[in-house]
C-alpha cells in the first residue's frame, strides 16, 4: 500500500483555524469543567490546544458523557449506523 503522507490534522486549514475576535488566551474554567454521566455536548475542538482531541472528521457531532476518565470524558457518538466512544478532554466539548 502507498505510504499516507500528512497525519491527524491534514486538510483542515478552515476546520481548526480560529477567527481573530477569538484568538488569545483561554479561560481555566474550560479546562477544569466537569461533566456528569448522561450530559449531552457538542464536540467543538480548541485548535489551540492539541490533548485530548479527537479526529477532526467527529467535529460538530453531538454526543452523550458516557463517564469521566480521569480529567477526560468519554463520549458516545453516532457516526452513520456506528456507534463510537471518543475520549476527549473538556476544552473541545461544549454543553448542548
Amino acid at each position: 500500500m502507498v505510504t499516507r503522507i500528512g497525519g491527524f490534522r491534514r486538510k483542515t486549514r478552515s476546520k481548526l483555524s480560529k477567527k481573530p475576535r477569538q484568538k488569545g488566551k483561554l479561560s481555566i474554567r474550560r479546562y477544569l469543567e466537569e461533566f456528569q454521566s448522561g450530559d449531552r455536548v457538542l464536540l467543538a475542538a480548541e485548535p489551540a490546544v492539541q490533548s485530548g482531541m479527537y479526529h477532526p472528521r467527529f467535529h460538530g457531532k453531538a454526543g452523550i458523557v458516557q463517564e469521566m476518565k480521569g480529567t477526560c470524558a468519554v463520549v458516545n457518538i453516532v457516526d452513520g449506523n456506528a456507534r463510537k466512544e471518543l475520549i476527549v478532554h473538556p476544552v473541545h466539548l461544549r454543553r448542548a
